[in-house]
């Protein structure tokens, strides 16, 4: 598919980035004078963008599939020699999709935000963070080359830091925000690597150069660059072995959360695999890892999401295994990145309703995060439960909600794949789908059911209307968006220009019907299990000690203590090895070459007395070695 260039209103598409950046800076440069209107001016900005966003996608629905690509020329960043780097936005299929789910999704979040923050003080520091982060992301998303994408990136990656550290002043908060920020460093350095891999064999970093050229390249190369970006993606998006940030990142205020897990930060890794498609295609090898790792994690992030009695850090753990299945996706090629995509739009939608409802339950029991200490909450939050409960059918996979047919067909996708790996892939989500529904079985039981196990202290009750309101429409959304994107098989027919054609017009190792069967068996024996557990039983309000592999869940397969070993000791032994190196090396050398010269020095100038008869005794002594030495060569 080829790009011309954008017209009507799809030449606004700048907007969607300045209007956000704009209000960040507004509300941050008018401090305290803001306060009173800061944060309707930072609901303002994403519903503009999501209207210019609509707008967009209208008019691109008016184009042959072939000509959907447009591309808005801004001007001329870098011109150094042969590096000539432009900065222009790219609105193709690809690009408006993720348009629409950060200034929709992102909309309501910050409606929602409204009267969470209500009584911060600060709220209008959060809502110009929020916008950032909105600007930072659309950044990313419209970029039409590596290195615009890469600026959006590190955006992100700021704002994120600013937002879970917001609450500054709690210690726990300023150490997530600052793991998260280096944790992402570790996947910043693969993708700022790959970029300079692309300029220097390729001499371009455009989407359409590097792809272009990508097909010339030998395989080492295509795969060298694949796994540097899956580095990037695993950062960003918290996969393995870089998901360790996002179990601490639930530290931010519960907003915070909804956006980074449903809309923006960790779908980035998703957007940057799918983007390059082109790369990995050319690379069996490096889809074959990227495969891997989604399926590891969504096991891994699911087997956390079982044993977190924290209800935003079981939604976390949720989010990196859902994150999993999308990598999964991203991972098997052409045939799955319309279906990861898909995904990643019905996740937005439900995973952000179960975020706020959660940060309603929170609200409505003074902040308390334990869900030992909830119960019986159906009685008194009647709306906030069934909004969660949508949430909750739907990422479970029960028909008709958006999950069953967006995580069905990933799954599906997996057992296609054929051979040991696609059985082992394919088996890897199915397992995936059953600890999912336990997990979200659990978390529904122990917050909504049950005896009421609330401290004293504790006033449970509904949200207020500003806060319910984007949640029902986020449930809306969990009841009707993977129907709706899958109706016909438009979605992927929406994408195929862009990341090509479905598993449609392939061949199924299972039947769909039945691997249908299987998956709802499968996800209804979860439920049973933690219904027989958690439901049938009295939850204790202290958790029991557990088993090894309890434990093990509870402190997050001990990923810190492995990253630790593997990765921040040996740096840090490295880092004393060069410290070594260049004080005792290096600095040595230098300073004995000195030290020799000032020494020298030191002494040569003794021979400087300032006294005449000195200077007349070594003139006597020189011309007396003189005359000597004449003597001697006459003789």
């Amino acid at each position: 598919m080829h790009a011309t260039q954008a017209e009507g209103v799809q030449s606004l598409v700048w907007l969607l980035i300045a209007l956000p950046l704009a209000s960040a800076a507004v509300l941050l440069v008018g401090g305290r004078r803001t306060d009173k209107w800061g944060h309707l001016l930072g609901c303002a900005t994403p519903l503009a963008g999501f209207g210019i966003g609509v707008a967009a996608f209208v008019q691109m629905l008016g184009y042959p599939a072939e000509e959907r690509a447009r591309t808005l020329h801004l001007y001329e960043w870098i011109a150094v020699g042969g590096f000539n780097v432009d900065v222009g936005l790219l609105l193709d299929p690809l690009s408006v999709s993720f348009v629409l789910l950060i200034t929709g999704v992102g909309s309501l979040i910050h409606i929602y935000s409204i009267g969470y923050m209500s009584h911060d003080t600060d709220r209008r520091r959060f809502f110009a963070y929020l916008n950032l982060f909105i600007a930072a992301m659309l950044l990313l998303v419209l970029a039409d080359n590596y290195l615009a994408l890469y600026v959006g990136w590190e955006g992100v990656g700021l704002a994120s830091y600013l937002l879970i550290g917001f609450w500054q002043f709690k210690p726990s908060a300023a150490v997530a925000a600052k793991k998260a920020f280096v944790v992402n460093r570790v996947g910043d350095f693969g993708l700022s690597v790959a970029i300079m891999v692309m300029f220097g064999a390729f001499g371009v970093v455009s989407f359409t150069g590097v792809f272009g050229a990508v097909e010339g390249a030998s395989k080492g190369l295509v795969t060298a660059v694949g796994l540097l970006l899956l580095l990037g993606a695993c950062g960003k998006s918290a996969q393995l072995p870089l998901q360790t940030w996002l179990l601490d990142a639930m530290e931010g205020p519960t907003p915070v959360s909804a956006l980074i897990h449903a809309a923006t930060m960790v779908t980035a890794g998703v957007y940057l695999i799918v983007r390059s498609g082109p790369i990995f295609d050319l690379s069996p090898d490096a889809r074959l890892v990227v495969a891997i790792v989604g399926a590891a994690t969504l096991l891994v992030g699911a087997i956390i999401g079982c044993a977190k009695d924290d209800i935003k850090k079981g939604l976390a753990g949720s989010t990196m295994s859902q994150i999993g299945y999308m990598i999964l996706a991203a991972g098997l090629g052409p045939v799955g990145y319309a279906f990861a995509i898909m995904h990643l739009l019905t996740h937005g939608f439900f995973k952000a309703g179960l975020f706020l409802g959660a940060g309603s339950v929170m609200h409505a029991m003074n902040d308390e995060v334990d869900m030992r200490r909830y119960g019986g909450l159906y009685r008194v939050m009647p709306w906030t439960f069934v909004t969660f409960g949508f949430g909750y059918l739907a990422i479970i996979g029960i028909p008709p909600f958006s999950g069953f047919f967006s995580k069905d067909k990933i799954i599906e996708t997996a057992f296609n794949k054929g051979g040991t790996s696609g059985w082992i892939l394919g088996a890897c989500a199915l397992l995936g789908a059953g600890i999912t529904a336990y997990y979200m079985t659990r978390m529904v039981l122990m917050t909504f059911f049950g005896e009421r196990r609330w401290s004293d202290d504790a006033h449970p009750h509904e949200s207020p209307p500003v806060m319910v309101g984007p949640m029902v429409l986020l449930a809306l959304g969990s009841i009707f968006a993977g129907l709706l994107l899958t109706l016909g098989g438009r979605f992927q027919d929406f994408l195929a220009p862009v990341v090509g054609e479905s598993p449609e017009h392939g061949v199924h190792a299972i039947s769909p019907v039945v691997l249908t069967l299987i998956t709802l068996l499968v996800v209804i024996g979860g439920g049973i299990a933690a219904y027989v557990q958690y439901g049938r039983r009295t939850v204790p309000v202290v958790a029991p000690a557990g088993s090894f592999a309890t434990v093990a869940a509870r402190k997050d397969l001990y990923g810190d203590a492995i990253n630790e070993s593997l990765i921040m000791r040996p740096g840090q032994w490295l880092t004393r090895l060069t410290v070594f190196f260049d004080s005792r090396g290096v600095d040595g050398l230098v300073n004995t070459v000195a030290a020799t010269i000032g020494g020298t020095s030191g002494r040569v100038r003794r021979l400087q007395t300032g006294f005449v008869r000195s200077y007349a005794l070594s003139m006597f002594f020189g011309a007396a070695l003189v005359i000597g030495a004449l003597l001697l060569v006459r003789l």
